[in-house]
């Protein structure tokens, strides 16, 4: 095991990881598409893409990722380990927060304390299951962290994990001032953070219209702003924001509607973007759903899959831009495989899903129907339309969309468990690792687990992958897992999506990353 795990990194190389833009700074405003926060902007709070995008502009991690994916530290001068189970984590000096308190080791342990307590409910808590002292069952402190000094602080695990210094980048870890702690909620409304980005002032969130940003000018970063700020616009369909891109109303769009993904890359041009991304989409059937537990359930689960005509929908919707899906992860993650056992589950064959249907009603007949609940400001009601209308002629049932306005809203009640079919689900990357596609959405109790789906088996295989030497190791479990996730389906893995998008003529240098998100920092206004 290396002693450095990882270590400083600033400047420029070839894989887009850059500390300026070529075409320089830019005193323009930069618009972006965006969606209405599900919650308040806590870092440990915060799991779906609206959110996120706002958190990631205005909050630094120990390490940020560069436009492939790769890891370079931030606030962390070095990460050390010599058995991948304690990490030493040493900070940059001259980090402050945005009200001018400096960024210290407490700043993390005091956030990671935070996120990891039980009757705070933080969505994200399980990001700090492996440190020593994490509990589900009651309020404890997470005692494998401990202050050195104001600038070193120890991370002791449970066991071994040699991917955790890959994770420090998510905004599960990153830092709060002492201020966040006085009112929690608050400084949800209005975060102070240490990124390149700051709110520009009280108010700058407008609730369901847009957030205001403006360069953070005390970030010593490396990812320094290269505009005057950026709008993040909250729009009620993607369709609104294609056109609003068009008549150059909007600069950068990280989203294409269906109804112009044959058209797109043509009307855009060079400013057009098409290229993978780590993002998994799904559907996900919850483990209560009458007629879906048990043989019953996992015969009807089987027979749902093999109904989807994925080649189909993916040529004739979304024309190039999505793959069909041949596990439940990403290719562009490292130790991807299109050859997992179980699998052909994801082939269309009409003959064997009806058959299979038929066994599951020899135990229970299948009454009412099948609902796929989706949002409308997604661009999704196009392959919900397909997916359902394939489940009705070939298993004969009555199956149907469920559309909520906006993301929020369908998140509210998925969250809530209060929705009452299926759901479109997915996945984009918090981190460049196969766990991140597994850990958070299947095991046990875990914060992006929306099904409750539970198996022992996968539990322990994730346990054991986590803890393995290398990510070699690691690896070779994750595939594991996914063998008994195709036997017992807790979500319906669709297809891959690529990062689609584009850009105004009113800005230049932008560049999406790994996980689809368009670097805003270095796009400069025309």
């Amino acid at each position: 095991m290396a002693a450095l795990a990882l270590t400083a990194c600033s400047g420029t190389d070839d894989s887009g990881d850059t500390t300026a833009t070529t075409g320089g700074a830019s005193k323009g405003i930069v618009t972006a598409w965006g969606s209405e926060p599900q919650n308040p902007l806590i870092p440990t709070n915060t799991n779906e893409v609206g959110g996120g995008k706002i958190l990631d502009l205005i909050f630094a991690g120990l390490v940020s990722y560069g436009a492939d994916g790769s890891a370079h530290n931030e606030v962390a001068e070095s990460i050390e380990t010599e058995d991948a189970q304690t990490y030493t984590i040493t900070l940059k000096d001259g980090w402050t927060f945005t009200n001018g308190e400096p960024v210290t080791a407490k700043s993390f342990v005091d956030a990671w304390n935070y996120g990891a307590k039980l009757s705070n409910e933080q969505l994200s808590s399980y990001f700090f299951e492996p440190i020593q002292g994490f509990s589900w069952d009651e309020d404890s402190e997470l005692t494998g962290l401990k202050v050195v000094d104001d600038t070193t602080f120890t991370v002791a695990l449970n066991q071994p994990e040699s991917d955790f210094p890959l994770r420090l980048g998510y905004s599960a870890f990153y830092p709060l001032p002492e201020a966040a702690f006085a009112d929690m909620a608050a400084f949800g409304e209005n975060p102070i953070g240490n990124g390149n980005y700051m709110l520009d002032g009280e108010g700058a969130w407008e609730h369901n219209v847009q957030a205001t940003l403006v360069p953070n000018p005390d970030y010593p970063g490396d990812r320094v702003a290269q505009n005057g700020g950026v709008t993040v616009k909250f729009y009620e369909t993607l369709e609104g924001a294609y056109n609003d891109l068009l008549a150059g109303q909007l600069d950068v769009l990280d989203n294409v509607p269906d109804n112009a993904f044959a058209t797109f890359e043509a009307e855009l041009g060079d400013r057009a973007v098409n290229q993978p991304a780590a993002i998994f989409q799904s559907f996900t059937i919850p483990q209560g759903l009458e007629h879906f537990s048990g043989e019953e359930g996992a015969l009807r689960r089987q027979a749902i899959s093999l109904a989807i005509n994925r080649e189909e929908i993916t040529d004739a919707i979304f024309q190039g831009t999505r793959t069909p899906a041949s596990d439940f992860t990403s290719p562009v993650i490292d130790g991807w495989s299109n050859d997992v056992a179980g699998s052909e589950v994801l082939k269309f064959d009409a003959d064997k899903a009806k058959e299979l249907w038929a066994e599951a009603d020899a135990i229970s007949p299948y009454s009412g129907t099948f609902t796929i609940g989706y949002n409308v400001d997604g661009g999704h009601e196009a392959w919900v339309d397909a997916v359902t209308n394939g489940l009705r002629n070939t298993l004969g049932i009555s199956a149907e969309g469920n559309p909520f306005p906006s993301f929020k809203d369908l998140r509210s009640e998925v969250t809530a468990r209060t929705i009452t079919g299926a759901f479109r689900s997915g996945w984009q990357a918090d981190y460049p690792g196969l766990y991140n596609f597994l850990g958070p959405l299947y095991g046990t109790g875990a914060g992006s687990n929306d099904g409750d789906y539970s198996s022992a088996e996968v539990d322990t295989l994730l346990t054991e992958g986590a803890s393995a030497s290398s990510i070699e190791e690691a690896n070779a479990k994750f595939l594991q897992v996914q063998e008994v996730l195709f036997k017992d389906l807790p979500a319906i893995p669709l297809w891959y999506a690529n990062a689609t998008g584009g850009s105004a003529d009113t800005v230049s240098n932008v560049e999406f990353g790994w996980n689809s998100v368009p670097l805003l920092y270095a796009v400069t206004k025309n």
